[in-house]
């Protein structure tokens, strides 16, 4: 028997493994090894069946039986931190879950041909043709599939089932992702199926799957995203509630899943469109490079954003997505320093205007608006299209985040301060939870909480030690508490991220509504020794 996976040809018979045909060394027992995990890949097969049928009944020590795993995975191109082609499954043992063809020797060669077999041997007298692969859309797809109920209690099975379709409507809001629909992913429903089956059958690149357990009043929900193409996972999070309110209950858990789905999908589009040579990316494929150079809140990047998102528009005109992050990202720069904001706020309300007629329903149109609205100075208008922006997509983290600035700069603190903890809440490994952080930093500022502000302006400075949002928060805090020695280094440390910052800078370019919210800023920086 040959098997074919990935670019690899085991040979049973030869007990051969190459890969594009070059000979790959394997010592014997990891080679019977691959090859048992392999020709029961649909199953899971325990420890002690592997040191039955391949080290026959021997005593064999946890450490051996790692090294020959490690050693496995290793010599088939997998590795143990993704485990793309063996897994380990907790407290039970390993699979093998690549894609594999079958090949069967010295048959007739009819008999012969490669045929697709993801979970089952194919005897010699039943060959059987691959199903064909739906094609891709031309947007990244996705599918849920429902979630499994391990309280062995089918009356429950109407929550991990809900939790599965409020997660399908609420990812069909983004708009720019295919999300199919609950009719088609529901068919496996109570069925043991591979990844690969249901990315062909669906024509998806991305699976989302899990858990629900029930014990009394607690529940536990698991949940996890792949990247079928490439068979890793993207991101899996653990969430454990009361039940108190089941409903309530839903929405949360769908709400933070949804939340944290979003930017692990972008980030996986964005390093997919990396590996494309430069002629072949298309418009949607510059956002996507586009958002991984605007999430490192540098300069370079940023400009290095722009650059990108002016091709997208050039190849799309009408792209609503990328007009609204091309304007936020003119706005982003001037707010930081790195723009004069006179020459940028022009710029970015073109591109904002533009993004919204192309498509009034785009969470991103409407935030480029909004935050160009804000250093308008319109701030009930700004204020009212970051409210449309999250009435769109109301998990867009970014926006919840932005619209708490914005009514912080309004001189509602304590909503801009829930505004950015909910972006938070919603997406705590978000790439741009500095951001976030910073902005929660800047209300507790006007709060006049300044332990809480340097608090969480340090925090904001650890994930990107270069935001020049919270080393400006850092400083007005510092000098407002009276730490003289923080205070001297923190303007140090703004005056390297941000050169030519000044009070005047300050009186002239941040938009606050009310004057004593300006005047407590600058008596911060006043007090740090910023003159």
């Amino acid at each position: 028997m040959q098997f074919l996976f990935r670019d690899h040809l085991l040979d049973t018979d030869r007990r051969e493994l190459s890969r594009e045909q070059v000979p790959i060394s394997v010592e014997p027992q990891v080679f019977d090894l691959v090859v048992h995990l392999m020709e029961n890949r649909d199953r899971v097969v325990s420890k002690d069946e592997l040191i039955d049928k391949i080290w026959h009944g021997r005593s064999v020590s946890e450490s051996t039986l790692t090294s020959r795993i490690n050693a496995a995975r290793k010599a088939i191109g997998d590795n143990g931190a993704s485990q793309a082609l063996i897994r380990t499954i907790a407290r039970k043992g390993f699979r093998f879950v690549g894609d594999v063809q079958t090949k069967l020797g010295a048959v007739a060669p009819e008999i012969g041909r490669f045929v697709q077999a993801p979970q089952a041997t194919i005897a010699p007298q039943a060959v059987v043709a691959p199903q064909a692969m739906l094609a891709l859309p031309d947007r990244p797809a996705i599918a849920v599939l429902p979630f499994t109920n391990m309280s062995g209690d089918r009356e429950q099975d109407y929550f991990s089932d809900g939790i599965s379709e409020d997660i399908i409507t609420a990812l069909s809001k983004l708009r720019w992702f295919f999300v199919v629909a609950r009719n088609s992913s529901f068919i496996y429903k109570g069925r043991a199926v591979h990844m690969h089956e249901v990315a062909r059958e669906l024509g998806v690149r991305y699976v989302v799957e899990g858990s629900v357990r029930r014990s009394g009043d607690r529940l536990r929900i698991s949940a996890q995203l792949n990247d079928v193409s490439t068979g890793s996972h993207l991101w899996a999070e653990r969430y454990d509630r009361e039940l108190a309110d089941i409903f309530a209950v839903q929405d949360e858990i769908t709400e933070a899943i949804v939340a944290a789905i979003e930017p692990q999908l972008y980030a996986a589009e964005s390093f997919r469109a990396q590996q494309k040579p430069p002629g072949s990316l298309d418009a949607w494929d510059l956002v996507m490079r586009a958002l991984s150079h605007y999430w490192r809140i540098t300069r370079e990047d940023n400009a290095a954003a722009q650059a990108l998102l002016d091709k997208a528009t050039t190849i799309d005109p009408a792209y609503g997505k990328a007009l609204g992050l091309l304007a936020t990202s003119h706005i982003f720069g001037a707010h930081m320093g790195w723009a004069d904001m006179a020459a940028t706020v022009p710029v970015a309300e073109r591109a904002a205007l533009a993004a919204v007629a192309a498509d009034r329903e785009d969470a991103f149109a409407h935030h480029g608006l909004a935050y160009t609205y804000l250093f308008r100075r319109r701030f009930v208008d700004a204020l009212a299209e970051f409210e449309l922006a999250l009435q769109l997509n109301p998990n867009f983290a970014m926006a919840h985040a932005f619209y708490g600035v914005t009514l912080c700069y309004a001189g509602r603190w304590q909503d801009g301060s829930a505004a950015a903890r909910r972006a938070l809440r919603l997406s705590p490994r978000d790439p741009l939870a500095a951001i976030y952080c910073g902005v929660i930093a800047y209300a507790q500022f006007i709060g006049g909480n300044y332990e809480e502000c340097i608090h969480m302006a340090r925090e904001s400075m650890r994930q990107r030690a270069d935001f020049v949002g919270a080393h400006r928060v850092l400083t007005a805090a510092a000098g407002m508490s009276g730490d003289q020695e923080l205070a001297a280094s923190a303007l140090d440390g703004l005056r390297r991220t941000q050169p030519g910052i000044s009070l005047a800078w300050i009186t002239r370019e941040l938009p606050m509504l009310r004057e004593e919210d300006r005047a407590h800023y600058l008596e911060g920086f006043r007090r740090a020794g910023m003159r």
